[in-house]
């Protein structure tokens, strides 16, 4: 029975990530924004990662219910994850070297699509009969979309999210960590799912404001941590680095002879396996991450959505490259896709001096996979609540940290594709949302950044070329429109 489930949501998985369906969609939507933007990602990357990281402390911001920054943090907490450490392994053990290509093209257009996702989000939110900020696809997609229609997508989405919570954000996290604390220091994953478990509840109780306090407190920490060991080992393989660049790029079009351990792959391998793990990675065009942004203090929905952009950029352009470039220059990466799980502790091992390298990433996977367990989990209790209303907030908090102890105590392969399938199924209903608000979000954003050019207006200067216009913030925000 077990084994039927498993071999059904694989073939369906592989058709949702194949290349007739999200993998065309995910890049001709984030190649659409980008042109209607006029290339956004890139002219605006130095003022959005400005406002990010070095957010003006002052009484400007309207409503939310976190900072700009903490509304960041919890986005990157749900996004760096096991994807950036077991997934890029994944995509380059199957896909070779030319999938970190992909993923690189599928995270800069991908920060045109988390742009759009954030804006609409603090365009269209709301607040739930609790007074908590309530925003993302679930609801941007009705009221956007004014149709039946719209709704029917936003449903969709709150189901499929909520469900996808409990793969993608919750027991192949909580597997990764027990599985790894118990191969590095021999601690039993029953232990490390009780212990988990609950450290989850004790935070998901103070909702999205605890959230945020601790995912502001050590997500660039972990970040930090992680990627300076990554960059102490390319340092040490530098004479490595430019024979690592051209097999990247040039795989990316040809695929990979067989080497090593590894099979070899044709280009529409390393196409799809850069596609999907890039997208597993940074969630751009998925909308889980709008959901988070929706709740952020801000003084207008361009901002904010410039502030999110950056989380792609971190995520893909950083961390993921960080990993891929250890894994080609130390050679690890030709072991073979059996190895994937462990290929980057491998890599790290070799790398580090002693014991550092395997500590490094354990410490690493543990940081970012319990950090996308607190990101998830207020994406899918924002779901429930727009689903059923806020008194199922508290039933689905406790239910998703129970489940945190299954993940870590049990075989997740059918988790694994459950994930694959739901993530597809989410980012089906946000990207035709997109497509259809393009123009919205590119003419909103063009009469915001011909007014504030230099992304330095003050609250009192927002409203006043705001006024009148749909779409400021204290008029959606008192009527809903």
């Amino acid at each position: 029975m077990l084994q039927s489930i498993e071999t059904a949501l694989g073939t369906l998985g592989g058709i949702i990530w194949g290349p007739y369906v999200l993998i065309p969609l995910l890049l001709l939507t984030g190649l659409y924004l980008t042109v209607r933007l006029g290339g956004l990602q890139f002219q605006r990357l130095g003022s959005a990662l400005r406002l990010a990281l070095f957010e003006r402390k002052d009484e400007d911001a309207h409503g939310g219910d976190v900072s700009q920054f903490q509304a960041l943090t919890t986005a990157l907490a749900a996004t760096v994850g096991t994807g950036n450490i077991v997934g890029v392994a994944t995509a380059i053990s199957i896909g070779g070297p030319g999938a970190l290509f992909w993923m690189w093209v599928t995270g800069l257009l991908g920060m045109a699509s988390k742009y759009s996702e954030a804006f609409l989000a603090v365009r269209f939110r709301t607040t739930d009969a609790k007074g908590e900020i309530s925003g993302g696809p679930q609801y941007y997609l009705e009221r956007g979309i004014r149709s039946g229609f719209g709704k029917f997508l936003a449903i969709f989405f709150a189901i499929a999210a909520a469900l996808a919570a409990f793969g993608i954000g919750n027991m192949t996290q909580g597997n990764s960590i027990a599985s790894n604390v118990e191969s590095s220091f021999g601690v039993p994953t029953w232990i490390t799912g009780v212990v988990l478990a609950a450290l989850t509840l004790a935070v998901l109780v103070g909702g999205i404001k605890s959230i945020g306090k601790v995912t502001a407190g050590f997500v660039p920490f972990m970040i930090l941590f992680y990627v300076l060991g990554a960059l102490f080992i390319l340092v040490v393989n530098v004479a490595a680095i430019p024979q690592a660049v051209v097999l990247i790029f040039t795989d990316a079009f040809t695929g990979t002879a067989a080497v090593g351990g590894f099979a070899g792959s044709a280009i529409m391998l390393a196409v799809q396996m850069g596609v999907a793990r890039g997208i597993f990675s940074n969630e751009s065009g998925m909308g889980s991450a709008a959901i988070a942004a929706a709740a952020a203090q801000t003084t207008h929905p361009v901002r904010q959505g410039l502030v999110s952009m950056t989380q792609t950029f971190i995520d893909t352009i950083i961390v993921v490259t960080c990993t891929g470039l250890v894994l080609i220059t130390t050679g690890v990466w030709e072991q073979g896709a059996d190895f994937a799980a462990t290929m980057t502790g491998d890599a790290f091992s070799q790398g580090l001096p002693g014991q550092w390298g395997h500590i490094v990433v354990t410490l690493g996977l543990v940081l970012f996979a319990y950090s996308t367990i607190l990101g998830w989990a207020y994406y899918g209790e924002r779901c429930m609540e727009r689903l059923f209303g806020v008194a199922a907030v508290m039933p689905y908090r406790v239910v998703f940290s129970a489940v945190v102890f299954v993940g870590c105590t049990v075989p997740l392969a059918v988790v694994w594709n459950f994930a694959d399938v739901m993530n597809g199924l989410m980012a089906i209903p946000n990207l035709v949302g997109l497509l259809i608000l393009s123009g919205l979000i590119a003419r909103e954003t063009k009469h915001y950044l011909d007014h504030d050019p230099q992304l330095r207006a003050n609250r009192q200067q927002i409203d006043a070329f705001m006024e009148g216009r749909p779409g400021a913030i204290d008029s959606y925000e008192r009527t809903g429109v």
